[in-house]
């Protein structure tokens, strides 16, 4: 394995294994609030948000593991896994978006 990419790949292990230092935070993360929430720190909440909120639900609610309950351990282990998956769907995307490129780029 190429040096740089090694490097790269130990830096997102890294980064994957220190996520759930966002438990220790106060408050909730910057942009994951629900509509109370939402409406609790702006005032309002907008319309199109409102209208468009039911069309998704996270696959880990608030990151748990489904049967882990709220122990801190299915939360840590929740954090790591939506880390995994959010770093596999963006290597995901750009291997595809660079195979394309090269296929454009060779004609």
């Amino acid at each position: 394995m190429d040096k740089k990419l090694r490097n790269a790949v130990l830096l997102l292990v890294a980064l994957i294994v220190l996520t759930p230092l966002g438990l220790i935070a106060s408050g909730t993360a910057f942009g994951e609030w629900n509509l109370q929430e939402l409406k609790e720190k702006i005032g309002y909440v907008p319309t199109g948000l409102g209208g468009l909120s039911h069309l998704w639900n996270a696959p880990l609610k608030d990151y748990g593991i489904p049967g882990l309950g709220g122990a801190t351990a299915g939360t840590v282990l929740g954090y790591v896994t939506s880390a995994i998956v959010g770093v596999l769907i963006c290597a995901g995307v750009m291997y595809i978006l660079g195979k394309l490129a090269a296929r454009n780029a060779k004609q």
